[in-house]
């Protein structure tokens, strides 16, 4: 006899998880395509993605059938062996990118705790015990281990926790005089975001992406490149560092990777993984069958001319529509971004106002996300219907008009 479902609200919330995240007062229970629906049955459009997770809408048929199939065959084993979906989806990645090697784990935060690991280890076994130094990028974000939260650029995830991991140093984004100033023999590494997401939808100039390549290759440090948020299609490409000519040391990638499902993964070069060996990292979860399963199948359908090519045609809608509002609002002060990571600044006489668009859209019937206190942040299905985007976007506009008007 199946367990009887206990009856649960948004009130829960408050009694029994910890208090670290303040979510909407609706409680999401089905999606389907870029559609929500909460617990009263109130329809949303939904712009959020999952913050940039959902890269093939909720639900997606291959994805259910890949999860049912693999469900019903072989769950985990750890990695004290291997198994047929991870080696398959480590070939998949490993023929469309510039890597030859591959560690699946299970966030972004792993992948990066991976990639940063990594990246110190090369230089301690291949140049020098002190060739320690990480330079990262003031407002980035890598994730939220002690050692990830402390290479991101934000203080304010990072104080309070005791002691930070030493020898990293953050530098102004898209300042290549900056990096010149602090890079040294003593430099394992540089990392960044092609596009910094939770610091306000950044991209980095190609100037920038191509110096940093330059003056990692000067100094024998390692460019790794954190593509968690702009990977996988969002960019347009598979993955953003595409757009720059450059060819990185290291990348990760997370939340679209598994379409939903937890799965992330490090790429990196022969070279550099030769340092590696058995037991000098590791996790219980990462590689296992149902996860790596449904990435196989979300990567067979994101990493087509017909997904890719499409997300530069749904971006000018979202921008169109955008643009639309601020004529008749004057509500940005930019619009940018690359692909289906888009963010709207607003202007001066706004400040402050993102997080009150927000809950006024999710009032309206659409999901949408700020990045900071002044950023409006879309980051919806790359398949999302066009007519999903206007409808939305027309739901969007009545929430500013409310909040501002």
């Amino acid at each position: 006899m199946a367990a009887e479902k206990l009856a649960v609200t948004r009130a829960t919330f408050d009694e029994v998880i910890l208090p670290v995240y303040a979510p909407a007062q609706f409680v999401p229970v089905k999606g389907k395509g870029s559609r929500i629906w909460d617990q009263e049955g109130k329809e949303y459009v939904d712009f959020s993605g999952g913050i940039a997770v959902t890269a093939l809408g909720h639900c997606h048929p291959a994805l259910v059938d890949a999860l049912k199939t693999q469900g019903e065959t072989l769950w985990h084993t750890s990695n004290v062996f291997t198994n047929e979906p991870a080696l398959r989806l480590a070939s998949k990645l490993i023929a469309a990118t510039f890597a030859e090697r591959v560690f699946f784990a299970n966030s972004g935060a792993e992948a990066n705790e991976a990639a940063f690991k990594l990246a110190r280890y090369y230089a301690t076994q291949r140049h020098s015990p002190f060739k320690s130094k990480i330079i990262a990028f003031h407002n980035a974000f890598h994730g939220r281990t002690l050692f990830t939260v402390s290479v991101g650029g934000q203080p304010k995830y990072s104080d309070g926790f005791g002691p930070k991991p030493a020898d990293i140093v953050h530098v102004p984004f898209n300042d290549l005089a900056a990096v010149k100033a602090v890079i040294d023999d003593h430099t394992c590494a540089i990392v960044v975001e092609p596009i910094q997401g939770e610091g306000g939808v950044m991209p980095a100039t190609p100037e920038f992406m191509q110096g940093l390549r330059q003056l990692c290759d000067e100094h024998n440090a390692l460019l790794v490149l954190d593509e968690v948020q702009s990977g996988m299609g969002r960019s347009g490409k598979l993955f953003a560092y595409e757009h720059y000519g450059v060819k990185p040391d290291i990348v990760t990638t997370a939340k679209a990777l598994g379409g939903g499902f937890p799965v992330s993964a490090m790429l990196t070069t022969n070279e550099i993984a030769s340092v590696m060996a058995p037991g000098v990292h590791g996790t219980t979860y990462g590689g296992n069958p149902l996860a790596c399963a449904v990435a196989e199948a979300a990567l067979d359908i994101i990493n087509t001319p017909e997904v890719l090519d499409g997300v530069a045609q749904r971006r000018q809608l979202f921008v169109d529509a955008l643009q639309a509002l601020d004529a008749k609002l004057d509500l940005f002060s930019d619009i940018r971004g690359m692909g289906l990571l888009i963010g709207a600044a607003l202007k001066p006489q706004h400040a402050g106002k993102a997080r009150d668009i927000l809950n006024a859209a999710a009032a309206e019937g659409v999901m949408v996300l700020v990045a900071g206190t002044d950023v409006m942040r879309f980051a919806p299905s790359l398949v999302i219907d066009p007519a999903d985007i206007t409808e939305g976007m027309k739901r969007f506009a009545a929430a500013v008009e409310k909040v501002l008007g």
